[in-house]
């Protein structure tokens, strides 16, 4: 948590730097979406709070006996974890406008969606584990295999057609008729496939890349001095 404060921080902060340097309040969106990010990771601390609470008071892992509070967050969760990987999309702003801050700006846009990025990956970590304590390993895989397909298809929702998750409450009906559209004709163009299954894998590859990196062996990152003392 110090990590990813500090790294939101200062990519905040960077962002205002920017704004006052050149004058201009082009992408003082990142702010917002960097705080969208964190929405994920706020939820699956309190799912996994109250799993664990639920589990103090004698309901073990038996998904039954979870509350509705449990069952509240953790939807919130999967509607809020697109946001978090949704900034990489932003390098798009890269593309109007002139270009001799490309390469400051493009570093900019990657600091954020970076954050964003490992942001909603340690929530995904919580779920998982919530989700292995409840249906064992195996299933947990097939979870972030399903978490990481419907993150890349609603970020296809939030660049392509403009949706927002809030938009479930605020433009239900809309909503429901692009994804029925969508549905019926997923080859309508040659972004409405694509777009969402190729950042799926990449969202489930970078997530098997970092927890293989956070579940390395112990005595691989221990001080030299301490191995040779062993």
């Amino acid at each position: 948590m110090l990590a990813l404060t500090f790294a939101s921080v200062a990519a905040v902060a960077l962002v205002i730097a920017r704004m006052g340097f050149t004058q201009n309040f082009r992408y003082s969106f990142l702010v917002w979406n960097l705080f969208l990010a964190w929405l994920p990771l706020i939820f699956a601390m309190l799912a996994s709070e109250r799993y664990l609470a639920v589990g103090r008071n004698g309901g073990g892992g038996v998904p039954g006996k979870q509350n509705w509070q449990f069952y509240a967050f953790s939807s919130s969760w999967l509607l809020f974890l697109p946001n978090a990987p949704y900034i990489f999309t932003d390098v798009i702003h890269l593309l109007t406008g002139r270009f001799h801050n490309f390469w400051l700006d493009l570093t900019l846009i990657l600091i954020c969606a970076i954050t964003g990025l490992v942001l909603g990956f340690v929530s995904l970590y919580l779920m998982q584990g919530v989700v292995a304590r409840m249906f064992g390993q195996a299933v947990s895989w097939l979870f972030i295999a399903a978490a990481t397909a419907l993150s890349g298809f609603g970020i296809y929702l939030g660049r392509m057609l403009r949706f927002n998750s809030w938009d479930v409450v605020a433009r239900p009906g809309k909503l429901f008729n692009s994804l029925n559209d969508w549905v019926a004709n997923p080859m309508a163009n040659s972004h409405s496939l694509a777009f969402p299954a190729l950042f799926a894998a990449f969202l489930f590859i970078a997530y098997v890349m970092l927890y293989a990196l956070t579940h390395l062996p112990r005595h691989l990152h221990m001080p030299v001095q301490s191995q040779t003392a062993a």
